[in-house]
């Protein structure tokens, strides 16, 4: 018997590191790799196949912000990687990528969006939310418990108080999306954020069969968490020796990635038309 395949197409808005490179691949792979696992747990399993395109278009080897036309028509599920840019940024590629993905949002209904850290913060700001840097400048890092909204504990289908990702992140959203931040919502639009912490409040938001981001990072496993603290600290973002240290002491504990990414690929299956 044939099973329901999701296709989805990953925009790429960095690289990963040389090792993550070599070992797992782009961040296009690492998605792969989490939907994947999480499609074969699914109840019957779900395939999924995935598209990559790296989006950044600066430095050597510089990539390509696709134009609405450029992508498939039978696109139903898109996703956003995490990035070392500035989502707030004035970069021409973010200012493209943000008109993109405001162009699809209007010209395609059928289309639900998710995005990873970067990837939930350009969204948000897509739909008018403002993101900005912490004002302590502190970064949350690594392994962290985040409190579960009711929301949350419904879309992942747990009666827990809090699930674990790893966080890797300065800056955050700072409000919620709705028809008073954009008119791409309508009154009827009810965004809701679906985790919080001390340190950012709002962990990701959800729309029903439409859009479900998050601030942490579904598919970083412990060598991953390293190096992307170690590149954070080459390039002088992160300046506090002694939070990375503590913080890379954690990156090897059991995190819930692949229950994230089982919601996600319920709302890119259609599985979520009935939540209230």
């Amino acid at each position: 018997m044939s099973r329901d395949t999701i296709r989805m197409l990953v925009l790429e808005t960095d690289a990963t590191h040389p090792e993550t490179q070599e070992r797992r691949g782009s961040f296009g792979a690492v998605f792969h790799q989490l939907f994947d696992q999480a499609g074969a747990a699914h109840d019957p399993p779900l395939g999924v196949e995935t598209d990559m395109h790296y989006v950044v278009e600066d430095g050597p080897e510089p990539g390509h912000v696709p134009t609405p036309s450029e992508i498939p028509a039978d696109t139903r599920a898109i996703i956003i990687s995490g990035s070392m840019y500035d989502a707030h940024g004035s970069d021409a590629w973010i200012l493209k990528l943000v008109d993109l993905l405001r162009q699809l949002w209007l010209t395609r209904p059928e289309m639900r969006f998710s995005g990873v850290c970067f990837g939930h913060q350009i969204l948000c700001r897509m739909l008018g939310a403002s993101v900005e840097p912490t004002s302590t400048g502190r970064w949350e890092l690594a392994h962290t418990r985040m409190k579960l909204t009711d929301v949350g504990q419904y879309l992942f289908r747990t009666d827990s108080p809090t699930i674990h990702l790893h966080q890797m992140h300065q800056d955050q959203v700072t409000t919620v999306p709705s028809h008073h931040t954009t008119k791409l919502l309508s009154p009827d639009d009810e965004v809701r954020v679906w985790a919080s912490t001390d340190h950012t409040p709002v962990q990701g938001i959800y729309l029903r069969d439409r859009l479900f981001t998050s601030q942490g990072h579904l598919g970083f496993d412990e060598q991953m968490v390293h190096r992307q603290i170690e590149m954070r600290q080459e390039s002088g973002g992160i300046k506090d020796d002694a939070h990375a240290l503590e913080a890379k002491e954690t990156a090897a504990l059991i995190h819930d990635g692949v229950l994230v990414a089982a919601a996600v690929l319920r709302l890119f299956h259609g599985e979520d038309k009935d939540l209230k």
